[in-house]
């Protein structure tokens, strides 16, 4: 297998290629409400907003619609998330007993809104002989971004961005 990038955290040391379905964290599994005060005009807190990542609720339903899906799939987690909150988020994972196989994280000094961040990372996914087949996300700028790229694309209205 090529290597991955580093910003890339495979929960074992291989992660199978084909089929695999690309989800969210924050307002799809993780519940963040409690923190997005911190993004309240006019100054936008992002240090403080994933800060305190590692008190996020877990969205139950979410979390069991992962374990219902294909054993055979991969579940790539792709957040936006830098990647200085990597461990909080691992430990979050863990706590919450989230199914995951690959947790992908925007690498410092990735400053690219939302959407092309991870059409850049769905591309390097394919390169890498990954098969995106589904993707759940709660903004909708990445659910149209996930469309164009011919993914079907579940959106899950968390209420935290305007579409």
């Amino acid at each position: 297998m090529s290597s991955i990038p580093r910003h890339w955290h495979p929960r074992q040391e291989i992660v199978q290629r084909g089929d695999c379905v690309i989800v969210d964290i924050d307002g799809v599994l993780a519940d963040a409400a409690h923190r997005q005060h911190y993004l309240d005009p006019p100054w936008r807190d992002w240090d403080g907003f994933f800060a305190e990542c590692g008190g996020d609720n877990v969205f139950e339903e979410n979390r069991m619609l992962l374990e219902l899906l294909d054993p055979e799939l991969t579940i790539v987690l792709l957040t936006s998330r830098p990647t200085w909150i990597q461990k909080a988020t691992l430990d979050w994972l863990n706590r919450n007993n989230i199914r995951y196989d690959l947790l992908i994280m925007r690498p410092l000094g990735d400053f690219q809104a939302s959407p092309g961040f991870k059409r850049d990372e769905t591309e390097s996914l394919r390169r890498l002989g990954h098969i995106p087949v589904l993707a759940i996300d709660d903004d909708m700028r990445n659910v149209r971004m996930y469309r164009s790229e011919s993914i079907p694309t579940i959106f899950l209205d968390s209420g935290y961005h305007p579409h």
